[in-house]
């Protein structure tokens, strides 16, 4: 597929973002990419999924994992093809998308380097982080056998083509909280009669990163997040409650443990210090484990790359705070999930993140790299 084809689709990708769940239009338009490349397409996995697969002789299974969904942001990049209305690709999902179409059209054409059977998945609800399990729910791998590999990379800030690596954990274990405090509604004359949720959801807020700065080691990262905070209407009434959106990282599964423990015991004291009539409730809306890379894989993965690129653009990552849902698609094979640079405009979940148009063929090519790392070792 030429690179100005390639870029169109991104392009059209990029236009028409669709949120988690939603993600119906993008969903066929991988299928249909995928259907003219000669793959046997399968659609409906897991709600919108797509899992694809091209046979090419006697071989490995290599699954490239890309991502359907965008976030709900209303862009502000200026660019001819920013997307309109309140969703918005801000994470690069539509670049790991054309990228992979742009692999599996460049492997399919040149079929006497490798031997194998080349699968590609199209993961809806990767922002919610419940679509690989619900992909995995679904059967993912009883469509065309389970992978013997999973590749897949990541968007991120930094030099255009800049691939990071770690032969270990490269994202972290999340989780979501939906948090409710409590208070008793009243007229804003009269603030002594009522119980005021929001001065508790303040104190909250602040509290909170008490849990990072005071009960977390300093080896240890934790990040708490406090992302969303939706109280009352009007100016003149106190509500009668306060929800909260928290996030909380860590870099192993025993810090988020203790993190969470803090914070559900920070959000009961607070609602007890303010005279709360009710305990506060703390739902755990979503997870996900870390991101734990195969080591011999990777390391395999990573010469293919360097050999081709240069350690100018072939690095060693530390892990990053980001949650991702990759490693249930993954269900036991070796994974092998990097970084790539795609410039410096914005940041991922910003209104103005931008990725270079050139790190699309990068993108391209680090993805046939690793897939022949594996098809063709030592090629």
């Amino acid at each position: 597929m030429a690179v100005t084809d390639l870029f169109e689709l991104y392009q059209d990708l990029h236009r028409h973002p669709e949120l988690s769940g939603a993600e119906e239009r993008t969903a066929a338009v991988l299928a249909r990419e995928l259907t003219g490349l000669g793959f046997t397409v399968h659609p409906g996995i897991g709600g919108h999924g797509v899992v694809a697969a091209l046979d090419n002789g006697e071989g490995p299974t290599v699954a490239l994992r890309s991502e359907l969904d965008a976030l709900p942001l209303t862009e502000r990049t200026g660019l001819s093809y920013a997307a309109s209305g309140s969703a918005m690709h801000a994470c690069g999902h539509d670049l790991h998308l054309a990228a992979v179409v742009g692999a599996a059209a460049e492997l399919t054409e040149d079929r006497a380097s490798w031997r194998g059977r080349l699968v590609v998945l199209g993961q809806p609800g990767e922002e919610t982080l419940d679509g690989a399990l619900a992909m995995v729910a679904d059967g993912v791998h009883d469509v065309f056998g389970k992978p013997d590999a999973v590749l897949a990379q990541h968007a991120v800030p930094g030099p255009v083509g800049r691939i990071g690596h770690s032969p270990g954990p490269i994202t972290a274990p999340c989780a979501e909280l939906a948090i409710t405090v409590h208070g008793r509604g009243g007229h804003a004359a009269v603030p002594h009669l009522a119980v005021d949720p929001v001065v508790l959801a303040a104190h909250l807020v602040v509290r909170l990163q008490s849990v990072v700065a005071r009960e977390t080691s300093p080896a240890e990262p934790v990040v708490v997040t406090v992302g969303s905070i939706h109280a009352g209407d009007a100016a003149n009434v106190i509500p009668y409650r306060v929800r909260l959106g928290v996030s909380v990282r860590s870099a192993t599964d025993g810090a988020l443990s203790r993190a969470l423990t803090a914070v559900e015991r920070v959000c009961r004291a607070e609602a007890a210090a303010s005279g709360a009539p009710v305990e506060p409730e703390i739902q755990t809306v979503r997870s996900a484990p870390a991101t734990i890379n195969d080591r011999q894989l990777t390391l395999a993965v990573r010469g293919a790359q360097l050999a081709a690129l240069g350690p100018n653009l072939v690095s060693w990552t530390p892990p990053v705070a980001a949650a991702e849902d990759v490693s249930h698609l993954a269900e036991g094979a070796p994974l092998c999930y990097w970084t790539l640079g795609v410039g410096d405009r914005g940041t991922n979940h910003s209104p103005d993140f931008a990725p270079s148009p050139e790190a699309l063929p990068a993108a391209v090519r680090a993805l046939v790299l690793a897939a022949q790392a594996v098809f063709a070792p030592g090629r």
